[in-house]
């Protein structure tokens, strides 16, 4: 740490706490049917219970579907909740009220959107959960992760989720078990536009990330985390 300036060049050492699922969301802020996703020790640990949740949701659609919009599978549409033109939804996918899908959205199986999140233009998410007013809004790809209440994803952010390499997915020398997982982003994290987390991010809640920085491993909370470029002016002949 120097000043306000904080800068990941490698994963944090091993013996770095890890950061639990209670420290990252407040599950008092979700509707009483989604609190159970919360009731883990790690937040990878929600993807499972995501699974179960999955299975259970039945096709109904109460809120406003445009036209165009695809939905396969089961699907729930809550009152309230919007699905924007040419948007693709693949089921099992629940959305919670005032839950928006924007336009050419593409929402691919074993997705929760909580009440208010949002999903907007040429958005992809698989098997992930959206707390309360999160926001993935243009351009994001989000990958078996949880995104905290109040995240905001800059255009182009992309949570990556599959290692590549044989093995499984390790956050700071925990296991997770899963060749695939994102990230976890805690309450009110903001990321730059075109920003990216590598397999395994976990990000504490009220942390900053400047536009076009990669991010990896542990983050904690109530960080700015800064990416300073070098730039080189020339006249032009």
């Amino acid at each position: 740490m120097w000043g306000s300036f904080y800068f990941v060049a490698a994963p944090l050492a091993v013996h770095s706490p890890m950061l639990r699922t209670a420290e990252l969301f407040d599950a008092a802020q979700l509707p009483p049917e989604l609190r159970d996703l919360l009731a883990t020790e790690y937040p990878w640990e929600i993807l499972a219970r995501l699974d179960v949740f999955a299975a259970s949701v039945p096709a109904q659609v109460l809120g406003d579907v445009h036209p165009t919009a695809v939905l396969t599978g089961n699907v729930f549409v809550a009152a309230g909740a919007r699905v924007g033109p040419y948007a693709l939804i693949e089921g099992p996918a629940w959305l919670g009220p005032g839950a928006v899908v924007g336009h050419g959205a593409y929402l691919r199986g074993n997705v929760v959107l909580a009440p208010r999140a949002k999903v907007g233009h040429a958005v992809e998410v698989k098997r992930s959960v959206l707390l309360p007013a999160a926001a993935a809004p243009h351009f994001n790809y989000v990958g078996d992760s949880v995104l905290g209440s109040r995240v905001n994803l800059g255009a182009g952010v992309k949570l990556a989720n599959f290692r590549a390499l044989a093995g499984t997915v390790k956050v700071e020398g925990f296991d997770t078990g899963l060749r695939k997982f994102g990230a976890a982003l805690g309450d009110d994290v903001s990321l730059g536009c075109n920003a990216v987390t590598a397999p395994g991010t976990v990000i504490g809640p009220r942390t900053v990330a400047y536009h076009g920085a990669t991010l990896r491993g542990l983050v904690p909370a109530d960080t700015v985390l800064k990416l300073r470029q070098e730039h080189e002016l020339t006249p032009r002949r």
